[in-house]
């Protein structure tokens, strides 16, 4: 696996801010918007799997990297299950469900495979390096 030098390069926040903007583009439709309980939670939801990315890989230690990337994965499921309330409430389609879900499930797993890749690497992280 390649080494990061920004939260940028990392494929799973690529994949994140990919997410976030279908989030805020199917929460911006009518009814959808108007529900800002549901609104604004699935929204800070999607924009927490960003912020964890970035603020783990920044602090730049793994362990402290494996702990904000938890809790991205976390997010990703959260958002899975606030589609779900859309749907039932008639806010989203079938296909923007299938859509989105599919998101982030492929982005679910590419955070587990990089936790994965993080805890058998034996890396520790750059503010451990000697300089």
């Amino acid at each position: 696996m390649a080494t990061f030098r920004t939260f940028e390069e990392i494929l799973a926040w690529k994949k994140a801010r990919e997410l976030t903007r279908v989030v805020y583009a199917l929460t911006k439709k009518d009814r959808f918007s108007k529900d800002f309980a549901l609104r604004d939670q699935i929204r800070r939801a999607s924009v927490s799997i960003m912020s964890n990315i970035a603020e783990g890989f920044d602090r730049s230690g793994t362990r402290e990297f494996l702990q904000f990337l938890a809790i991205a994965k976390g997010s990703t499921g959260e958002v899975r299950s606030q589609l779900y309330v859309a749907i039932d409430q008639d806010y989203i389609t079938q296909e923007e469900l299938r859509s989105a879900r599919t998101l982030a499930f492929e982005l679910g797993n590419l955070i587990g495979g990089l936790m994965n890749y993080l805890r058998s690497s034996g890396l520790k992280g750059t503010k451990f390096k000697d300089n």
